[in-house]
């Protein structure tokens, strides 16, 4: 694998306070950022706010804003929450950043170089919502007999001057990288769908408006901006500095891995790498797009009274008892349903129970029975090797493949079966009671103890970084020793034998009680 590893989330559109689903995508990004920088990697994540469009125009004209006023507040709204859920971003990228619109221009200027764009007129369906264009064939009817989008949003007959970018002539190009890049598009079920919608044939895309200003100004063309989606998808190349910094677009472009909501792949799949191609740049490696995050098995609309905002629920919860819940409890390109009642029954079984009471057992007797000493390590049983083996197996292999193919559920579901396994290995051996009828058999239970439960803390941290970094901070496991590599090593031997001295420990993971209702609404 590759020394450097570029990964990006959508940029998420402010025209209302940020949802659960960003948190969702965004915990995940940053996941696998932590993940990739743990294996040495070094790794560049990107972040941000799709600030032009329609709907921003209306939304600000609504409020009685500028539209630069509405995207500034809500823009912040945004970095406020990813800086709340410890987001590890390199950079949070606006659209409305100037160099975002040198990048903007010089993507139109390559395409126009290409002779991928021309002048005309368009008349078609339009979703202000999505801000997307549909064909008749795409459109169904709603109750009221009004046309709606396959989003089931409402669409409305544009009719205006555009510049259009000759999409229809890269169906061939479209399908050949889908053919020699089967992990292009995952899952394989958004990659079937796209296939399908570029095998039905594809129209040229209409690529400027002149009904509105708020958007990138088209070069050479008064009146007319960018289609919100040129503008947006570029936002991947201007972090790395496009057109100007050729090192960091050299060093980190192809983009490893563009993490999408699956109401987008279209426009990451199709749309996106015309573009490049048009551009003479090469196209990502992988696009990922993940399902929805549902509020009880619905949908979550304002209509409906069930908006969650994700710091409500970080503030009930803890910001890594979230993170954690959201990665474990259902496969990350399916959709999901998410409660209260289940976010405290995950938490409390398996955070506060079965590894935050691990460590806490383990680590008060040897607080209590050694005064704080790490004890010695005198020779292992075969129970003691099964369950190194069993840790390292699931840290060293599992993990790393899991979080490498975005299984997050899976790389947790192997970590629990280890934290099992240690608490199973107390049961057994029972150090409490060793105490009295053979120590030196009893620092060697919590020598073994101590090692897995670091090696495990280090496995996790780039889901739970907040409380795993205060775990190993009382373990005293230093800073250069949490990634996968290192705690292979025989570190413990040099910590035994240091002057370092464990505190009384304080619990992880204080069990919850169901909130008030309220709360979390």
């Amino acid at each position: 694998m590759a020394d450097t590893f570029y990964l990006t989330t959508a940029i998420h559109y402010p025209n209302g306070r940020p949802h659960i689903g960003h948190a969702y995508e965004t915990i995940a990004a940053d996941v696998l950022a932590r993940f990739h920088r743990q294996m040495g990697r070094e790794v560049r994540f990107q972040t941000g706010t799709d600030e032009h469009g329609l709907k921003m125009a209306q939304k600000a004209r609504d409020l009685g804003q500028t539209p630069r006023e509405l995207a500034d507040e809500m823009s912040g709204y945004f970095r406020t929450l990813f800086d709340s859920l410890d987001i590890s971003y390199d950079r949070f990228i606006r659209t409305t950043d100037d160099d975002h619109y040198r990048a903007s221009r010089a993507i139109w200027k390559a395409m126009e170089a290409n002779g991928d764009l021309y002048l005309d007129r368009y008349e078609g369906w339009y979703s202000v919502r999505d801000e997307a264009y549909y064909d008749e064939s795409e459109l169904t009817e709603g109750e009221g007999g009004e046309k709606l989008s396959p989003q089931g949003t409402p669409v409305e007959w544009t009719a205006e001057e555009t510049w259009f970018f000759k999409l229809s002539a890269y169906g061939d190009k479209l399908l050949q990288l889908y053919k020699d890049n089967p992990d292009f598009i995952r899952p394989d079920s958004r990659r079937n769908e796209v296939m399908r919608f570029v095998e039905g044939g594809l129209r040229d895309l209409s690529v400027s408006r002149t009904s509105f200003d708020w958007g990138v100004p088209v070069p050479g063309s008064d009146g007319h901006v960018m289609y919100v989606w040129v503008d947006a998808l570029t936002n991947y190349l201007t972090g790395l500095g496009y057109p100007d910094d050729t090192e960091d677009m050299g060093k980190f472009w192809p983009a490893d891995l563009h993490l999408v909501g699956k109401d987008i792949t279209r426009f990451h799949t199709v749309y996106w790498p015309a573009f490049l191609m048009s551009a003479g740049i090469a196209v990502p490696k992988q696009v990922y797009a993940h399902g929805f995050l549902l509020n009880k098995g619905l949908k979550e609309s304002k209509s409906l009274g069930n908006v969650t905002d994700p710091s409500d629920l970080a503030n009930a919860y803890g910001v890594d008892v979230l993170r954690y819940f959201l990665l474990r409890e259902f496969s990350f390109g399916q959709d999901g349903s998410y409660s209260p009642e289940a976010i405290v029954s995950r938490s409390n079984s398996e955070l506060a129970n079965s590894f935050g009471n691990l460590a806490q057992r383990t680590l008060s007797l040897i607080f209590k029975n050694c005064e704080g000493v790490l004890p010695q390590l005198a020779g292992h049983t075969d129970d003691d090797e099964a369950l190194f083996a069993h840790v390292s197996r699931v840290i060293h292999q599992d993990m790393p493949a899991a979080y490498t193919d975005l299984a997050f559920a899976q790389a947790l579901e192997a970590w629990m079966g280890a934290v099992f396994a240690c608490n199973a290995y107390v049961d057994a051996q029972a150090p409490w009671a060793l105490k009295k009828t053979d120590p030196e058999r009893m620092k060697v239970v919590l020598a073994t103890l101590y090692i897995c439960i670091a090696q495990l803390a280090v496995a996790v941290i780039p889901v739970m970084p907040g409380s795993m970094g205060k775990l190993l901070d009382a373990m005293g496991i230093a800073p250069e020793l949490r990634n996968f590599d290192a705690i292979r090593s025989d570190w413990y031997s040099t910590l035994a034998q240091s002057d370092f001295r464990l505190d009384k420990p304080e619990g992880l993971f204080p069990r919850l009680d169901m909130p008030a209702a309220e709360a979390v609404e």
